[in-house]
């Protein structure tokens, strides 16, 4: 008769985080180790707001607001790989120097999926006309070329979100929580709630750009929902059907087979397909 924490056990977790100390592991580098939480947070807040405006207000797009986005999902990622480094501990340096060949081997197919994305809307770097097109010619996801992106991107943000199989720079049973081994009080929390946040607005970014984006009015809230549902649920089917790869296989594994799918579907993408 057992049953598990309630639905609010999260949002508990972080409060109770936020009334704890920060402890300082010693001879860690101060600076870094602190600042590393807020600078993913602030990454996450910032793609989090610009998703929203622009789905609610494609018209306030500028150019090149993809690129600035592309950039801002890094932070989660770099916030982790200072943190490490900066913990004076070998096991989060460890989980640090993991982190950054996963970034290395996931960033390439990911942005080639973007690039694809982008010539299927006419060459716009804007997310606003990304929108247009879609509400106007149908979705990207719905040609070849955008399928095979779309699949891509999913499985790169299977790694961003360092979820199983790609869960290698934590690896609780190997490093101990790798990166995160020394952190404490609010700057763990920091990093959970930038974990938390990344779980939406990943999927919201797919929608935006694969799917025709977000849309609240009518029966379109209802499909708008069902859609980020939709890519949660394969989120979480992953995470739980699958055991951790190791560094050098999840390199082979984006590095070949992903990569290349991404740029056939760019490939394809470029005679219209």
């Amino acid at each position: 008769w057992r049953v598990g924490p309630p639905w609010y056990q999260p949002f508990a977790d972080i409060l109770k985080l936020l009334s704890k100390e920060t402890i300082l592991p010693e001879g860690s580098r101060r600076t870094g180790f602190l600042v590393a939480p807020l600078i993913g947070l602030t990454g996450a807040i910032l793609v989090s707001t610009m998703l929203w405006r622009l789905n609610l207000a494609p018209e306030v797009t500028f150019i090149g607001d993809l690129i600035v986005v592309l950039y801002l999902l890094i932070l989660p990622s770099l916030a982790v790989i200072i943190g490490g480094s900066a913990s004076a501990n070998p096991l989060g340096a460890t989980g640090a120097s993991r982190e950054m060949k996963l970034v290395l081997a996931y960033e390439l197919p990911f942005l080639i999926a973007m690039f694809t994305a982008v010539v299927s809307a006419g060459g716009s770097i804007k997310i606003g006309e990304i929108l247009n097109y879609q509400a106007a010619n149908g979705l990207i996801l719905g040609s070849l070329s955008g399928a095979m992106a779309f699949i891509v991107s999913l499985l790169c943000i299977q790694a961003k979100l360092t979820f199983i199989p790609f869960d290698i720079p934590e690896a609780e049973t190997e490093i101990m929580a790798g990166p995160h081994i020394e952190y404490s009080g609010p700057a763990l929390a920091a990093f959970k709630l930038t974990r938390a946040m990344m779980l939406f607005v990943l999927p919201v970014f797919l929608i935006t750009i694969f799917w025709r984006g977000l849309s609240f009015s009518g029966m379109n809230a209802l499909w708008t929902i069902l859609k980020y549902l939709a890519i949660l649920v394969i989120i979480i089917l992953i995470k739980n059907t699958n055991p951790r790869v190791r560094i050098d296989q999840a390199l082979k594994f984006f590095w070949f087979p992903v990569t290349g799918l991404a740029i056939l579907g760019m490939i394809l993408a470029l005679f219209g397909k």
